[in-house]
């Protein structure tokens, strides 16, 4: 979620020590208020030093344990530097900006480089027939027939896409929580459908623990079918996609890659993902969803939305080709691949941005894809805790004006997209609850999912989860239940 993205985004991290992985024996209460951790590109341009503490699991993986692990625990401390160039001048956009204090891709550097030497694997060489699972019904339905059957969603987030060359890579688990998130077992899972959500988004970064040639893990690859066998044995639907990973999609100042200098490597890794992808998750039925990508779909070397249109052509080239790329790959798998509901992202995920003209939905023999946007929209409101230097942060939201905004937005989706047959998941929304007015956050999360769905789109909320502040979310990994009862009825009457 980035914001009129100028530079290469970087972001503060908070590590935790330590997992706790049921709910049924917890004894927390839900709070009163929520707060929900929201990302963004990075923004200041001062260096942080943190304390973090890295979790040791010596080699227990999730896959084969969920119980309470008595883990080491070390502390160390590392410097976090991130850059910005001032904005203020710019016009509101959907897309954010960044966040000075809360953020879902922390880039920690211990050291002059950021990048991990490759981890041997001994995953499966994609195949063309994809094996087959016990979830692998594909049903007569539309795209649009699914979205509306989603409902109302929520991210998994800062967990399977959690990232950096700081964490230990000798387990899953200790990725699947170095962002702060506990250990996610099946009741978790299982108390987002008591909560009323229809579908879960996993984002994810594969490139964690990831072997030569850009094989992936096999046991980070069966850790992620296990949380989406969950979600679907609990009658729900899972989207999972290449997420920041790194930023080695547009991100060349952090990753050394990106689509637009090292175009070649960059489709070379990203093809190799898919098809390994594919033939892992090819058996499973329409409950599962793939999203090409995330919202690092821009090159700002390339063109700067606020600079005039040199270059524009080209960036949305570059994003096309991904797009076309990615069904291609997936429907020559074969099998459930064949006929798979595709997510394919907007530009930036942007609602002008996608809206525009350039912006093209990939071919598809099987007319079973949908287009992915953001909506963070104000980033005043949806993004700063604390004054910035490109804005002033709001701590409240539902003016008269403010909503008809939204619904300016909301009807350009219906119409651009919706009214012409390509169904619409706004894949990302939500506000901290840091130096926000708490009915003006319930407002927010309320209008947006209630005006999505008024539209025929599915609105999937942002969400992630720290144990040392289980109610700063949405929803508390801990207790398993919404930490707000206005927000969680909200909800559930829209699943109905």
């Amino acid at each position: 979620m980035k914001f009129k993205r100028i530079l290469s985004f970087a972001c503060a991290v908070v590590m935790c020590a330590g997992m706790l992985t049921g709910c049924k024996n917890s004894d927390e209460s839900s709070a009163v208020t929520t707060t929900a951790t929201t990302t963004s590109a990075t923004t200041t341009s001062t260096t942080t030093t943190v304390k973090t503490t890295t979790s040791e699991v010596n080699g227990d993986d999730p896959e084969v344990s969920t119980t309470e692990s008595g883990n080491e625990t070390t502390t160390s401390s590392v410097t976090t530097t991130t850059t910005t160039a001032s904005e203020s001048s710019a016009p509101e956009s959907t897309t954010k900006k960044p966040d000075t204090t809360t953020t879902k891709k922390p880039v920690v550097t211990t050291s002059a480089t950021t990048t991990k030497k490759p981890v041997t694997t001994t995953t499966k060489k994609p195949d063309v027939k994809p094996p087959v699972t016990q979830n692998g019904e594909m049903r007569d339905m539309s795209t649009q027939e699914i979205i509306e059957d989603m409902g109302v969603g929520i991210n998994l987030g800062n967990t399977f896409e959690s990232c950096g060359s700081w964490i230990n890579s000798s387990s899953v688990t200790n990725y699947e929580t170095a962002w702060g998130s506990i250990q996610i077992t099946e009741d978790i899972i299982a108390g987002y459908k008591e909560a009323g959500f229809g579908v879960i988004r996993v984002p994810v970064a594969w490139s964690n623990m990831i072997g030569s040639n850009y094989q992936i893990n096999q046991k980070y690859i069966d850790r992620v079918k296990q949380v989406v066998d969950w979600i679907i044995e609990n009658d729900m639907y899972a989207i999972i996609n290449i997420h920041w990973d790194g930023g080695w999609i547009n991100n060349y100042n952090d990753s050394g890659m990106s689509f637009s200098k090292t175009y070649d490597e960059c489709m070379k890794k990203y093809t190799t993902m898919w098809e390994t992808l594919c033939y892992e998750f090819g058996g499973y039925g329409d409950h599962l969803m793939f999203e090409s990508l995330n919202e690092e779909g821009c090159w700002d070397d390339v063109w700067n939305r606020w600079g005039g249109t040199n270059g524009k052509s080209k960036a949305f080239g570059l994003l096309n080709g991904i797009n076309q790329k990615f069904v291609d790959i997936v429907r020559a798998s074969g099998g459930n691949n064949a006929k798979r509901h595709l997510l394919i992202a907007g530009y930036a995920t942007d609602v002008d941005l996608t809206c525009d003209s350039m912006f093209k939905m990939p071919k598809d023999s099987a007319g079973r894809c949908a287009v992915s946007v953001h909506y963070y929209t104000p980033s005043t409101f949806c993004i700063l805790t604390e004054d910035a230097d490109w804005g002033k942060a709001s701590s409240t939201w539902g003016s008269s004006s403010e909503i008809k905004s939204l619904e300016r937005y909301f009807d350009k989706l219906k119409t651009t997209f919706v009214d012409k047959g390509i169904p619409v998941i706004i894949g990302e929304y939500g506000c901290p609850h840091d130096n926000k007015d708490l009915e003006s956050v319930r407002k927010f999360i309320t209008t947006v999912s209630t005006e999505a769905i008024e539209r025929g789109i599915c609105p999937v909320l942002w969400d992630t989860f720290d144990k040392n502040n289980p109610s700063k979310c949405f929803y508390n990994r801990k207790t398993c239940k919404m930490n707000d009862s206005v927000i969680a009825k909200n909800f559930l009457e829209l699943s109905k």
